[in-house]
């Protein structure tokens, strides 16, 4: 009977480790996706957890826009790119400064704040909202430039256009390198100033915009562009944030993947989520057209994907500004770590699934300060569902360049790209034709 009951009880133990065990593995594979695994048409679902909305659309093939037969996406490991000493310093040093006020609009703001994250851990309440204030201080170069970088336009008959861009991104206020002062004596006022010129086609060429932001965030940014035929620069409306962006299916509020502010706008926390995102590739590799399927989605060429963990929030103009504006609301999908945002989901004013974009930020190396995936380097596309259009942009050619940061932009093709009064200011513009 001993013996007996042993076999008994030692085959209920092995039983139950045969149940367990699956469960476990079950757990395990719900947590991420393991390196190595390629994922197709055939066996998506089984992975669309990992997924934005959009995403799973392309692979549902519900619009014009979809995945070709021959899709294929490869899964790497997760890569850590620790952000720089500085703004980790400054983040230890003042984030229990700021504070969120709200404004006579209806609308939020903050207080307080100096440098580095704003709300290292954001919570309730209004967690969302601080999540989109932390993607808005995020870490990034005090100055990036490049002029390799390449925007497609393309119809649904897949005909393509294309131009060629001089960009020069610079934060003059809220900096976190030792190397500089953390607000620029030259500010003037400006947080963080974008200068786009087309390079190419000649037809185009100088035709130049400059956006301004100010350390106040309840102050609405500037537009400046040159117009060469007229030998002029106009100023821009501040409303015409909805506007194509150089026929574009880009406003300018979705450069970087939201450039709307944070005074216009709240943001409501929806849940967490680990993604697929691509942060690992070569300007000479993403740079390259033949290495995009039709929809500019990329092959495996370009690089491996990998799971990360996001925050997804609701991102919608206050109800004050909600009249007129394109968007009902932005689903955002933020790395938990260097609070870039990879993925929206946008939906018209009646709420209906409007147009995707995906923002697939490239890790590159900083001077001083390691490889950081906030830097510039990007590849970024705009499917249009209601139009069957989209556009990509791209921070590479077939050159495979790519962008540059900080001092490597002192002498970039002979080219100052550090000049604030140049890049960074209205009379800047009258020098585009000199």
């Amino acid at each position: 009977m001993r013996i007996y009951r042993m076999f008994t009880a030692l085959g209920a133990a092995i039983a139950i480790c045969l149940m367990l065990s699956p469960m476990a593995a079950t757990a395990a594979d719900e947590s991420s996706i393991p390196p190595g695994t390629i994922i197709t048409l055939a066996n998506w679902q089984q992975y669309k957890q990992f997924m934005p909305q959009g995403m799973q659309a392309l692979f549902e093939g519900q619009y014009f826009w979809k995945m070709p037969a021959d899709f294929r996406m490869e899964v790497g490991a997760t890569d850590n790119y620790p952000l720089p000493e500085e703004y980790v310093r400054n983040t230890e040093k003042y984030s229990n400064l700021v504070r969120i006020k709200e404004t006579s609009g209806g609308g939020r703001t903050i207080t307080g704040y100096v440098a580095g994250s704003p709300f290292p851990n954001p919570a309730e309440p209004e967690k969302g909202y601080k999540i989109l204030v932390d993607f808005w201080y995020r870490s990034i170069p005090y100055l990036y430039c490049g002029n390799d970088d390449y925007q497609y336009l393309i119809n649904s008959a897949h005909q393509v256009t294309s131009a060629r861009y001089e960009d020069v991104f610079r934060r003059l206020s809220h900096i976190s390198d030792a190397s500089q002062p953390i607000n620029d004596p030259r500010a003037q006022g400006i947080d963080y100033s974008q200068f786009s010129m087309v390079l190419a086609p000649e037809q185009q060429r100088y035709t130049a915009f400059l956006t301004i932001y100010y350390i106040d965030p309840a102050k609405a940014e500037d537009v400046y562009i040159f117009v060469p035929q007229l030998r002029r620069v106009l100023r821009g409306s501040t409303n015409s944030r909805c506007a194509p962006v150089a026929g574009s299916d880009f406003t300018p509020d979705d450069f970087t993947g939201f450039s709307g502010g944070i005074a216009r706008f709240e943001a409501h926390f929806l849940r967490d989520q680990r993604i697929l995102a691509l942060t690992n590739s070569d300007p000479h590799r993403y740079g390259q057209l033949a290495n995009y399927y039709p929809l500019y989605f990329p092959k495996p060429e370009v690089g491996k994907w990998e799971t990360r963990d996001t925050y997804v929030i609701d991102t919608r103009r206050i109800p004050s500004q909600q009249s007129g504006y394109c968007y009902g609301k932005q689903i955002m999908y933020v790395d938990k770590s260097a609070f870039v945002i990879f993925w929206k989901d946008i939906y018209n004013p009646h709420m209906k699934l409007f147009k995707l974009q995906m923002a697939s930020r490239i890790a590159t190396a900083v001077p001083h300060e390691g490889v950081q995936l906030s830097n510039g380097n990007a590849i970024e596309v705009m499917w249009n569902l209601d139009t069957s259009h989209m556009s990509a942009f791209m921070t590479a050619g077939p050159d495979g360049r790519g962008q540059f940061s900080d001092e490597e932009c002192r002498h970039l093709d002979g080219v100052n790209y550090d000049d604030i009064a140049r890049y960074s200011m209205p009379s800047g513009l009258t020098q585009v034709m000199r």
